[in-house]
């Protein structure tokens, strides 16, 4: 392995599955639910800044200013937002062989999400990739979030790699790519899932059209 990378680092969330796709599938099927709506505005709803990108707030925000609201409609969009986002999610082309690729070399693998430990573990379980890593980081674990460094070297303390020998894989430039590159890891932005912060100026040491291209990367010759 000339470039002695020793562990690999993902992100979760439209780095292994689209999880936006899965967020607009829930909204769709909660306005055919009210019956009224649309479902894009509702899920800009959740990525609006300062609002908790996973906060059920976010809908009943949506129902109070639509007027669509009744506590009956709040909790049955609540609850089929959180069974739906789920049931939705699909992983992208070439994960599961990817990350067995890399088990099979011995590599170390860390999944670093943003999410809280209950809400991974549903997508964990869902896609079926537990097994693959040998850690799983949550923002419960670390007491922050991305792109604060301490979520990274978190993550590395586990692991017990050093910077240098850890690749780093993200689909976004500020909160993934930015961070790892200042502490001193390699990165590959997933161009593929980044529906959000796209066109900005990405400084990482390989771009992916897909996941499976971090397997040539480590291991050129």
């Amino acid at each position: 392995m000339t470039r002695n990378i020793q562990a690999v680092l993902f992100d979760m969330d439209n780095t292994l599955f689209d999880f936006l796709e899965a967020k607009l599938i829930a909204c769709q099927r909660i306005i055919e639910h009210l019956g009224a709506g649309d479902a894009e505005s509702l899920l800009q709803y959740f990525l609006r800044k300062n609002a908790g990108y996973e906060d059920l707030e976010n809908i009943q925000d949506y129902l109070q200013e639509n007027e669509l609201y009744s506590d009956e409609n709040y909790a049955i969009s609540c609850a089929l937002y959180e069974k739906v986002k789920v049931e939705a999610l699909v992983l992208y082309p070439g994960v599961i062989e990817t990350l067995q690729k890399l088990k099979e070399k011995r590599l170390d693998i860390a999944l670093v999400t943003d999410a809280q430990s209950y809400n991974a573990i549903k997508r964990i379980e869902r896609t079926h990739i537990g097994d693959y890593f040998d850690t799983i980081v949550t923002t419960d674990m670390t007491g922050a979030k991305k792109p604060d460094l301490k979520v990274f070297l978190y993550a590395l303390d586990i692991l017990n790699i050093p910077p240098s020998k850890a690749l780093f894989v993200g689909d976004s430039p500020r909160r993934d790519i930015e961070p790892a590159r200042k502490i001193g890891m390699q990165t590959a932005y997933a161009a593929y899932g980044d529906k959000r912060e796209k066109g900005q100026k990405v400084e990482a040491d390989i771009t992916l059209s897909k996941i499976s291209e971090i397997i040539d990367f480590i291991f050129e010759k």
